[in-house]
């Protein structure tokens, strides 16, 4: 079942005593759970009627810091930033064994008058680009693979020093380690657990290439549901690690030292009823069926145009580097992650693992600008480009991935297949918010590395 328990079980266990608080969320632009935390009968009586629950439009004009920001036809001070609704999607519905007595609902935004759905919100985006796909008799699968660094410090604790000097949870790389993640099982099991409990089915965890980075990866569903359980996953490993007196980051790179963290995402195309794979062809010597091979040439031709939406902070393109297993590369890969895109499985696992994203992409979007492209390979005919064989980080004649911020908005700017894909409300929200992320680190911050390199010598 999509979440783990439904509106009569909850209803039970909240006239029981058992759920008090039912905590009301949306994703935000950044991928943040935006929302409120509701008492359980009022949730019952009032935001489950036609009333519903409401929050103000400046939630999705915002940054990092909840500043509202200029460039959005959505909403403005000019428009004086009314209210929009937020409608429960029961499907959602779980309960939270890390928080007492507390169950969370993922909420679709709707504007205040009508409740037509709000476009410019990340899951509503996502779930245009889920209608193309299923327009065309598409079933879209997925799966994400989140990596984040555990330290040993509080948020509080780091916060307090600016995050620097941060203690890791290992002092090693622990990459597969068994006698190291046995020291991390303590807060690592709680999370698994607390995961699966919650409706977030683990597949397992592992020590990752860093000092103190670690990996839980969860089963692949359908990508509505997928994204809903990263979100659901990102917000609760924090949630628990705080509770629990510890810190971790999804940063693309917190230190250039260590490796990146990346969000490995899985996708593949099945037909109309799930039942069949469409990626498959026991006649072609790579094994690619027509579909698939049309869907990675749709990929792969957007991706620099797309980056912004897998890579969306200034921080998220220090992570591709060289050697870091991390790519550089927009290349095909058959099992070989020297590329920004890798071949795994077979018969019905047969699918495509993206590379590109960093931990820290909005899965909504991530996924959407990844439905977007492979549509515009499968609408177009786009032929996949050749296996590459070898080290992709070396080869001189294949695209790469944008090396900033700056890099990737003139891309996604000029991107007439993202513009078409998402429409001019849409793209014109997306382009907005990642020119804004620029602008405010252009124009407003002053970096250690400046102060370091100009303070006495300049």
């Amino acid at each position: 079942m999509a979440g783990n328990v439904d509106i009569q079980i909850l209803e039970g266990m909240i006239h029981s005593g058992e759920i008090d608080t039912v905590v009301c969320v949306f994703p935000d632009l950044q991928g943040r759970f935006m929302g409120k935390r509701v008492t359980g009968h009022y949730f019952l009586d009032d935001v489950l009627g036609a009333e519903g629950m409401h929050a103000c439009l400046y939630l999705v004009t915002v940054d990092m810091e909840m500043k509202p920001l200029p460039g959005y036809k959505y909403a403005n001070w000019e428009t004086g930033y009314g209210d929009f609704k937020m409608a429960p999607d029961l499907a959602t519905l779980r309960v939270i064994p890390w928080l007492d007595k507390t169950a969370l609902v993922i909420c679709d935004v709707l504007s205040e008058e009508g409740d037509e759905p709000v476009e410019v919100t990340p899951r509503q985006i996502l779930k245009r680009q889920i209608e193309r796909a299923e327009a065309r008799g598409y079933r879209f699968m997925a799966a994400s693979e989140l990596e984040f660094y555990l330290f040993k410090d509080s948020f509080d604790d780091l916060r307090s020093r600016s995050y620097r000097e941060p203690n890791p949870h290992s002092l090693y790389i622990q990459d597969y380690h068994i006698l190291q993640t046995t020291k991390d099982e303590w807060i690592i099991r709680q999370i698994r657990t607390g995961m699966d409990e919650a409706g977030v089915p683990v597949e397992f965890s592992k020590g990752e290439f860093g000092a103190g980075q670690n990996e839980i990866n969860f089963r692949y569903a359908d990508v509505l549901e997928v994204a809903d359980r990263h979100s659901i996953y990102k917000n609760g490993a924090k949630e628990i690690a705080a509770l629990n007196g510890v810190s971790l980051t999804f940063m693309a790179k917190y230190k250039m030292a260590e490796a990146g963290s990346s969000c490995h995402l899985h996708s593949s195309l099945w037909n109309e009823d799930g039942s069949k794979s469409l990626m498959w062809d026991d006649s072609d010597p790579d094994h690619l069926s027509e579909t698939f091979r049309h869907y990675l040439g749709g990929l792969l031709s957007t991706t620099r145009e797309m980056a912004w939406m897998f890579a969306p902070s200034v921080n998220s393109y220090k992570r591709y580097q060289a050697e870091s297993w991390a790519p550089t590369a927009i290349a095909l890969g058959k099992d070989n992650r020297t590329c920004g895109y890798r071949l795994v499985g077979e018969h019905q696992s047969f699918r495509i693992e993206s590379r590109i994203p960093g931990a820290d992409a909005n899965p909504y979007l991530a996924f959407a600008a990844t439905l977007a492209g492979g549509l515009h390979g499968l609408e177009n005919k786009i032929e996949a480009p050749p296996v590459f064989e070898g080290n992709a980080y070396e080869a001189t004649d294949i695209e790469r991935v944008p090396t900033s911020l700056h890099e990737a908005i003139d891309a996604f700017e000029a991107s007439e297949v993202a513009r078409e894909a998402f429409g001019d409300l849409v793209f014109g929200h997306l382009l907005n918010t990642a020119v804004q992320e620029q602008k405010i680190f252009d124009n407003n911050v002053i970096t250690d590395w400046e102060l370091m390199r100009y303070f006495e010598r300049i």
